[in-house]
């Protein structure tokens, strides 16, 4: 997923999510690179500015590991709170990396998983809805409905994302890199 002179561990980049019609959805600024490689990037989100497309603007409230895969039609957000780890999953196009943001389409499902370990599919009125809208082809809802059913086998055998060591490491990671900014 790195570009020939991409962000390197520690930089930050801006994220961007569209929807399906091109329109900007979200915007979040600063997010911090902890790795880059050919397939992937990991970073991290801690009091980070997010602007709506309506222009509303929050602060995220906790640190979030966020993971992007080139092969995958779904972005993870590891949110680390007091209460335990949860974990929110957008269904989405993979993403790309250009000069100006990491950018990718928003589908409107998404998985949450409570720190239970409970999942529950979002947003699937807002799927028909878009997708009626938008004409999502045949061949989307395929390959979003295949990659649901990967992500819960994720989720389930907590492979990548979803292992506690994966949490640890790059939240580690996270605070290692910030204490030297």
């Amino acid at each position: 997923m790195r570009h020939s002179n991409g962000p390197r561990e520690g930089e930050f980049i801006t994220m961007k999510s569209y929807k399906h019609d091109g329109s900007l959805h979200r915007t979040w600024r600063d997010t911090m690179v902890l790795k880059t490689s050919e397939n992937s990037l990991i970073g991290c989100n801690d009091h980070t500015l997010v602007t709506e497309a309506d222009g509303r603007r929050w602060i995220t409230r906790e640190p979030a590991l966020v993971y992007f895969h080139k092969h995958y039609w779904f972005n993870i957000v590891t949110m680390i709170r007091e209460n335990g780890v949860s974990y929110y999953c957008n269904l989405a196009s993979p993403a790309i990396l250009d000069k100006e943001a990491l950018k990718y389409i928003d589908y409107d499902l998404d998985v949450k998983v409570f720190p239970n370990g409970e999942k529950k599919l979002l947003d699937v009125d807002e799927y028909e809805e878009h997708g009626k809208q938008w004409s999502y082809s045949l061949e989307i809802d395929k390959i979003l409905k295949y990659n649901v059913r990967v992500l819960v086998d994720w989720i389930e055998h907590e492979k990548g994302p979803f292992s506690k060591e994966y949490v640890e490491i790059w939240y580690n990671r996270y605070l290692e890199l910030s204490r030297r900014q």
